[in-house]
Parts: C-alpha cells; sequence; structure tokens
C-alpha cells in the first residue's frame, strides 16, 4: 500500500467520477494497484481554468478492467471515503512545491510532476492535508441541534508519521466530515438557500443556511458538493422528506402531497429553477438528483 496523486479535471475526458471511481490507462495499472487500501490526493492541474489544486482526499477499494472500454481501467473508491478540503490547496506554497517530491536533486520540478498517476511520500501527504483541512473560521449554523457540542470543542488531530493511518481514520471520522461538507457546500452557494434565493446571516454574522446530501450518507451519498445543496430550514426539512426535488435541469418540482401547494410556490425563487454554483462542476449531480427523485420524493 501507499498514498498517491490522482489527476483529474472538472473537464477531463476519461470516465471519472471522484467519489466513485478513476478512469485510467494501462500504463497507469502498476502506480495505482500500489495505492489499493490506502488514500489518495486529488489534484487539478494548473492549466484549469479556476483551478482547485490539490482539492480532496479518497480511498482506493479496488482495480478493475473496464467493461465498457478496451485497454482501460476503474480505480474503485471506497464508499463514503471521499471528502473535499475545506480549503483548496495550491501547487506552489511560499517556498515553493508543497509537494517536494516532484523536485528533482538540483531542486527543480522534474517531468514527473506531470504524470497523471504517482506516488507521493507521507510527509507530502500530511502537509497537503493539513492545509487541506484546517479550519480557521468554520461556518456555523444558529441551531444548536445542527452542530453538537461535543464536536465544536473536539481537537482536530494533526497528520503524524506515527500511527499514521489511525490518525487519517480520525481526522476524516463523520464529525470533521459534517464541518467540511458544510463549508464547501456553502461556499458553492455563496450561502445561498438555492431553493428561496435568500442568503440571511444572523447577528452572529453566521449563514443562515443549511449544506444538504441530496442522496443522504446512510444512503452512500458522498461527501462531494455536487451531492449537495444549500438550503435554508423550511426547504431543507421539504427537501429532506420529498415535498421538493430537482430535476436534471435544476427546475424544482412540487409534491403533489403537499397540503398548501400556493404556500409552497410563494417560497421558491421566481426562476423556478434551483440557484446553482458558478462552478460546472459543482452543480448536483444529475445521477444524485435522479436518486432523490426515485428514493425521496412523493410524486
Amino acid at each position: 500500500m501507499g498514498f498517491g496523486v490522482f489527476i483529474h479535471r472538472s473537464d477531463s475526458i476519461y470516465d471519472d467520477s471522484p467519489a466513485e471511481r478513476y478512469q485510467f490507462p494501462s500504463q497507469y495499472l502498476r502506480r495505482v494497484e500500489a495505492c489499493i487500501g490506502d488514500w489518495i490526493i486529488y489534484y487539478e492541474p494548473s492549466k484549469v481554468a479556476e483551478t482547485r489544486g490539490y482539492f480532496a482526499i479518497a480511498r482506493v477499494q479496488q482495480v478493475i478492467s473496464d467493461p465498457g472500454t478496451s485497454g482501460m481501467y476503474l480505480a474503485l473508491i471506497e464508499p463514503g471515503s471521499y471528502l473535499d478540503f475545506a480549503n483548496p490547496v495550491s501547487f506552489n506554497g511560499p517556498t515553493g512545491p508543497v509537494e517536494r517530491g516532484v523536485l528533482n536533486e538540483q531542486g527543480r520540478i522534474s517531468g514527473r510532476a506531470q504524470s497523471a498517476v504517482r506516488p507521493i511520500s507521507p510527509d507530502d501527504f500530511n502537509r497537503i492535508c493539513e492545509l487541506g483541512l484546517a479550519e480557521s473560521a468554520p461556518l456555523l449554523p444558529r441551531r444548536d441541534e445542527d452542530v453538537r457540542q461535543l464536536d465544536l470543542n473536539e481537537p482536530q488531530m494533526p497528520f503524524g508519521l506515527e500511527q499514521q493511518r489511525d490518525r487519517i481514520s480520525l481526522t476524516v471520522s463523520r464529525v470533521l466530515r459534517d464541518r467540511v461538507f458544510r463549508r464547501v457546500v456553502l461556499r458553492a452557494y455563496d450561502e445561498r438557500c438555492a431553493i428561496t434565493g435568500l442568503k440571511l446571516i444572523n447577528g452572529m454574522g453566521r449563514a443562515e443556511v443549511a449544506a444538504a446530501h441530496i442522496r443522504p450518507v446512510e444512503a452512500n451519498g458522498p461527501d462531494i458538493v455536487s451531492n449537495g445543496i444549500a438550503l435554508s430550514g423550511t426547504a431543507h426539512w421539504m427537501f429532506d422528506r420529498g415535498l421538493i426535488s430537482l430535476a436534471d435541469n435544476l427546475k424544482i418540482l412540487i409534491s403533489r402531497q403537499t397540503n398548501d401547494l400556493d404556500g409552497v410556490r410563494s417560497i421558491v425563487n421566481r426562476t423556478g429553477h434551483a440557484i446553482a454554483p458558478q462552478r460546472v462542476s459543482d452543480h448536483p449531480h444529475p445521477h444524485f438528483l435522479k436518486w432523490h427523485r426515485e428514493y425521496c420524493f412523493k410524486q
């Protein structure tokens, strides 16, 4: 086993779904197989407009031949392991590349940095994850039940070389995942409810909006921004109970079982469509929306 870096572009030509699978050609097979059972970091190259740099971690569960494309393989991601970074990490830090393994003996960037799949040292992995998961100003809701008091007081375990994998498991626990997921979803939606269009900030300077999973964690929904949507309290309640849903084009669907149809329509923003993030890759993914319509929405 070993840590790795997988390059992924939001405009990728490959059949990638970062929280579920990573498609790659045979030339990278041995490198990917070396990561089975261990963690990898996703990296978006600097040539991509508005690049996120190092933007997420995930654990490789297994590698299989791609049944749909000859000569290609799929790295299957362990369900529930994917996690977007709270803070995307740039390739270059104040003293040079944060992934120091891409430097040659002369201290220059080597051709290794161009490799779509490459191993990464524990030191580099730890450094990037510490930067990516740092919480300098957590976004918190006002309601106490949304964030347990114990969670707020729990110290974040640092990434370290000793008992490294145990620490990783603790650091990406459900407690931290909920906080990070809230941060990345609210940032993508500019802290604005996708259904009502309202952006309400309370007296403490905190956003009165929640980060809702489209496909819930309990139903193997991943903690990826495309499986999230920012919703105010009432909209969140209706979405979770299947009284509202979204079409693939983000048109807001209202259940016929709603007892106050006119009232629900009155809180929907004037476009009749959910307000989407600026980045297309952050939009609710049709795969997750289909699940919500089929298993949650009350037609």
